[in-house]
């Protein structure tokens, strides 16, 4: 089995990165001039973002280099693992914010968080900065830090936590003009999603499998489920979830022509377990029942 390191609380953090703790809960870190540090597999506990300061187009989505090259922002949630066990050496550049579960728990920003997808997306979803959008981070990462510097009181927990706040907002503005930005690639990736669902229900997997899943196309895709149903949301204006249906629709049509076809051997051929699922969907999504579409047409 894999080593991995597992970091429980911020001073864990720090004590590997040879920083001191001036805050239990939350800690923001520069590495200009750090030591070299060997590669390792780590797990941290607690919520993770890192300003990597390196050449983007080294980064690769998908089969595309990424061309951002002023820096790349990487989240993780309490629990990912990230790095690799190699015996290199290496020197660490950028910045990195760490906050635990715990400084947000009972906060506003608790119950938000569920809304930063970016917090499950893979390594190669990162997010990309302009050089403006990059100062923005710092700016963000400074306030933080200073009140880190100050003695802590009453106000120290509801200022870090409304600046952490701030930041993660910036972030969904940023990964939002990322998703516009990156238009042509994000409308190949429409595409495949549509010859995937193709594939899917033409090939007999769906008589095994039943309706595919958004997270089935996004593993075909190579993205993330939560990557991949944002980037659909953004480009049509509907989930992923929504998408899939109204192909489930779109098929059902054509097989809704041949009359000599039972309306319940459809809902069979196209992944329903049971037909009167089929039937309701079809009504929500076309207006008209399988019987009525018939009649119809």
């Amino acid at each position: 089995m894999e080593e991995i390191l597992k970091l429980d609380t911020i001073s864990e953090y720090n004590t590997l990165v040879k920083k001191e703790t001036l805050h239990p809960l939350v800690s923001v870190h520069h590495f200009e001039n750090a030591p070299p540090r060997k590669l390792r597999r780590i797990q941290y506990g607690f919520y993770t973002v890192f300003l990597k300061q390196v050449k983007c187009g080294d980064l690769r989505y998908g089969m595309d280099a990424y061309d951002y090259q002023e820096g790349t922002l990487i989240f993780l949630a309490p629990g990912q693992v990230i790095g690799e066990n190699k015996d290199e050496m290496y020197y660490p550049k950028g910045s990195c914010l760490l906050f635990h579960p715990d400084l947000i728990r009972g906060t506003a920003l608790d119950g938000q968080m569920e809304n930063y997808h970016f917090f499950s997306y893979a390594i190669s979803e990162a997010l990309h900065l302009s050089e403006k959008e990059k100062q923005t981070v710092l700016d963000c990462l400074a306030k933080i830090s200073y009140e880190l510097g100050q003695a802590i009181d009453k106000h120290s927990k509801q200022l870090i936590v409304a600046n952490i706040r701030l930041f993660l907002d910036y972030c969904t503005r940023f990964y939002d003009r990322q998703f516009i930005t990156r238009d042509n690639v994000h409308k190949g990736i429409l595409e495949r999603f549509d010859k995937v669902l193709n594939n899917y229900f033409h090939s007999g997997e769906v008589l095994q499998k039943g309706l595919p899943s958004v997270a089935y196309c996004a593993e075909q895709l190579n993205l993330s489920s939560n990557y991949f149903g944002d980037l659909v949301r953004k480009e049509t204006d509907r989930s992923a979830h929504d998408f899939i249906h109204a192909k489930v629709i779109e098929l059902a049509k054509e097989k809704l022509l041949d009359l000599e076809k039972p309306i319940s051997d459809i809902a069979y051929e196209l992944g329903f377990k049971y037909p009167q699922h089929f039937t309701r969907l079809f009504k929500q999504k076309a207006g008209v029942s399988p019987n009525e579409y018939r009649g119809m047409n």
